[in-house]
């Protein structure tokens, strides 16, 4: 990472110090990591609507309703999806006067509703389930080949989902973690959709036994997915204390910065795209308050082109004593 250098010849009588400027670096960052999000979810979507193209056809060719229950559960999930991406894109924008920190936390909100809707699918889908073992007939003879649809479906959802989850910690994008999750129920339901088509071309009379208690554990899985996607998100909305990680990289960056002598704290939040961090340096108490502002303005400068998902760096100034340390 570059260094941001003080310029030592700065008049500490003059009326106001240079403005710190940031590198171009920092805006193409955040600019990279919102095109990356958008970008794999936007592919994901794309899938799921030649999957569900696959499924519609294979429903008017053989008539089988799960098909046309798969690919109807598919497309509540791209709409699901495309609400991800739009609020991927609002996180980004920058602070205005009604949002002075940001919309960053747009992404979590989003990512924390589809964790709610994973969790109430689930609970849905656990009474329906439930009740249609008592009521509903054996299925009739079934082409075993039919499973092939839900199978290569499945195979295609997991593969998508590891993509998303992959990309969406590197990102530490809690929204895009849950629509990773989004991904894997998907997966499971063609999975067990399979299964169900295999049962009942092999032995009819039992298929809707083994389909119904396939879709309650499946139920209790999104159930679980679901409340993990709520508390990562609901974590970084109640701004929960960051991996240490982060509290070490901003240290080191303010530390680079010539005439830090020490930090004593450091504080931040985390939501979406966005980090604010409030920071204590310790410097020469020989020093003037137009000095100490220059390197003020450096600490901010060093630690956003350091951590571009940085917003905004308050800075607090402290007299650095060795009798403290």
């Amino acid at each position: 990472m570059p260094t941001i250098k003080i310029n030592n010849n700065v008049d500490p009588h003059r009326e106001f110090p240079d403005p710190v400027g940031l590198p171009e670096t920092v805006d193409l960052a955040r600019a990279t990591r919102t095109s990356r999000l958008v970008g794999v979810s936007t592919i994901g979507v794309v899938v799921r609507l030649m999957i569900i193209g696959i499924e519609l056809a294979g429903f008017w060719v053989w008539g089988y309703s799960v098909l046309l229950v798969d690919a109807v559960a598919s497309l509540a999930d791209v709409v699901a999806s495309v609400a991800i991406i739009i609020a991927i894109k609002i996180a980004e924008r920058p602070p205005d006067e009604d949002h002075p920190f940001g919309h960053g936390r747009f992404e979590p909100l989003a990512g924390m509703q589809m964790g709610i809707l994973i969790c109430m699918l689930g609970g849905g889908v656990i009474g329906q389930q439930f009740f249609a073992v008592f009521t509903e007939a054996p299925a009739g003879n079934v082409n075993v080949w039919v499973a092939a649809i839900p199978l290569a479906a499945a195979v295609i959802f997991e593969l998508i989902c590891r993509m998303i989850l992959r990309i969406g910690r590197r990102e530490h994008s809690t929204a895009l973690i849950s629509e990773a999750y989004h991904y894997r129920v998907d997966g499971i339901t063609s999975l067990l959709a399979a299964v169900g088509l295999l049962v009942a071309s092999a032995i009819p009379q039992f298929s809707n036994l083994v389909d119904h208690i396939g879709a309650m554990l499946l139920a209790a899985i999104m159930l679980g997915l679901g409340a993990t996607a709520v508390w990562q998100n609901v974590h970084q909305l109640l701004d929960r204390v960051p991996d240490s990680e982060w509290f070490r990289r901003v240290r080191t960056s303010a530390e680079k910065v010539e005439g830090v002598l020490d930090v004593e704290k450091v504080r931040m939040q985390c939501a979406g795209p966005d980090a604010h961090v409030d920071i204590d340096i310790e410097v020469d108490p020989r020093q003037t308050v137009s000095e100490a502002h220059v390197i003020t303005q450096h600490v901010r400068a060093q630690i956003q082109t350091d951590w571009p998902a940085v917003r905004d760096v308050v800075v607090h100034v402290e007299p650095y004593f060795d009798g403290d340390h």
